[in-house]
């Protein structure tokens, strides 16, 4: 190994995902469903199940760490931990398991973290690049070459915008119609904020909803990140996998390479945020990254 084994673990709305690394290669790359923003929007508490099936991931993770001889770790906690009541209940259960407190990163921290992984590989000449993190609860718009100049969060995401507006089983097209409609309104909210973001040159898309679009778009029977990461996944190409799986109830959706059962009911909902950033933004399409907010972390624990 050429240096410290380190790892970076992230408790997102709907995934809980684990990295080890020693800096030149990834040893481990684990990613579960868990739901821990499950209803969070809802009763703004993180129910006891999902705290308990988080937890149960946690302890899987505790022991992988433990068989590649980690010597440091960071974990985070994102958009359901920041916004539930009862988030003391999570994080002391976490700690318990793990042996660190996770770090409830806010919209800004996450965003910077997500820019860093995703952009560590490309030339800054290509730039300004708009890093688009579509988790389960929130959306972070990041731009800048290098470096970010502005960083925007917002409160979609593919779990948050399914409980939201999508009842049904196809969605209606109305429950579509509202979906991109809040998403639009957040997108013009941001550039207000943040109007820098209208000078990026490419859109580099992360996390699951832009991976799982990749993999349909591949038709891959499995998962194969050599494939996914850096692929270019065009806007003609996003808007026919989102209306194909929009029209679909769930249990035709699973017939789709490259779709796995556990994203199947919240897929939709994050295809609405992609296609709507790619509208409002006119891109032809963006750069599939599988760098992320996990190889920022990581990143900063090998260059303390």
């Amino acid at each position: 190994m050429s240096g410290p084994v380190v790892a970076a673990i992230d408790c997102g709305t709907n995934s809980t995902r684990l990295l080890v690394t020693d800096g030149s290669r990834a040893v481990e790359r684990l990613m579960r469903i868990t739901r821990l923003g499950e209803g969070v929007d809802g009763t703004g508490r993180l129910s006891p199940d999902a705290i308990a099936r988080t937890v149960s991931v946690l302890r899987e993770f505790r022991s992988a760490m433990d068989r590649d001889g980690v010597q440091a770790v960071r974990m985070s906690a994102t958009s359901a931990v920041r916004d539930a009541s009862n988030r003391e209940q999570f994080m002391a259960a976490a700690e318990d398991v793990v042996g660190i407190r996770p770090e409830v990163l806010s919209g800004m921290e996450e965003g910077r973290l997500a820019f860093a992984g995703a952009t560590a590989e490309l030339d800054p000449s290509n730039g300004p690049f708009l890093v688009v993190d579509i988790g389960g609860g929130s959306t972070e718009l990041v731009v800048g070459r290098d470096e970010p100049v502005g960083v925007e969060s917002m409160d979609v995401g593919c779990v948050r915008i399914t409980e939201k507006f999508l009842h049904h089983d196809p969605p209606r097209p109305e429950e579509l119609s509202d979906a991109l409609m809040e998403v639009r309104d957040q997108l013009e909210d941001a550039v207000r904020a943040v109007p820098e973001l209208n000078d990026a040159q490419q859109m580099i898309g992360l996390a699951g909803t832009v991976t799982t679009v990749a993999a349909v778009e591949l038709g891959l029977t499995e998962y194969d990140r050599d494939r996914i990461h850096h692929f270019w996944l065009t806007r003609a190409a996003a808007e026919d996998v989102f209306r194909t799986l929009a029209t679909e109830s769930r249990a035709s959706r699973l017939g789709n390479p490259g779709l796995e059962e556990a994203r199947a009911d919240v897929i939709v909902g994050g295809c609405v945020v992609l296609v709507a950033v790619l509208r409002y933004f006119d891109l032809s399409g963006c750069l599939v990254s599988e760098s992320d907010i996990l190889d920022g972390l990581a990143s900063s624990l090998l260059h303390r």
